[in-house]
């Protein structure tokens, strides 16, 4: 059987890491959620975690819809505590501040469910990875 695994490409191994590193990345994200709640509250600067998303980057690359999001979100980081920091007269937020922090907090809601989506898809069906394998690319499933 483990013949035919690495015939199409199953790999236990990588599939359990990337399970791992998809549950550290979504802590990471609930954290700054988290951090941005408090942010709406209090109105003072928050410093977003980023450490597991550049540790994990290689096995999270197994779910391309979902890293390319969490990518951007991360690439993101430093605008939105940017904009977070800066102030107008009598401590206000300027509106396109506000916009983007916002936004950015939305992405962040939808890179964690597309993570989660993958992490608990099942894994593709014999058949499914055999066409696949022939074709030369991936099943549609991951």
């Amino acid at each position: 059987m483990r013949f035919l695994d690495r015939l199409l490409g199953r790999d236990p191994a990588r599939r359990a890491a990337f399970i791992a590193a998809a549950a550290a990345v979504d802590r990471e994200l609930a954290a700054n959620i988290e951090l941005a709640s408090m942010f709406d509250q209090t109105h003072q600067v928050a410093l977003f975690e980023n450490g597991e998303f550049a540790r994990h980057a290689a096995a999270l690359r197994d779910a391309p819809e979902a890293f390319a999001l969490m990518d951007s979100v991360y690439a993101r980081i430093a605008e939105t505590e940017t904009a977070m920091a800066r102030r107008g007269p009598a401590n206000t937020i300027r509106p396109e501040d506000v916009a983007l922090i916002e936004a950015w907090e939305g992405d962040v809601r939808e890179a964690q469910r597309r993570l989660r989506a993958a992490a608990t898809a099942p894994e593709p069906g014999i058949w499914a990875l055999l066409i696949a394998r022939l074709r030369g690319g991936r099943p549609a499933g991951r």
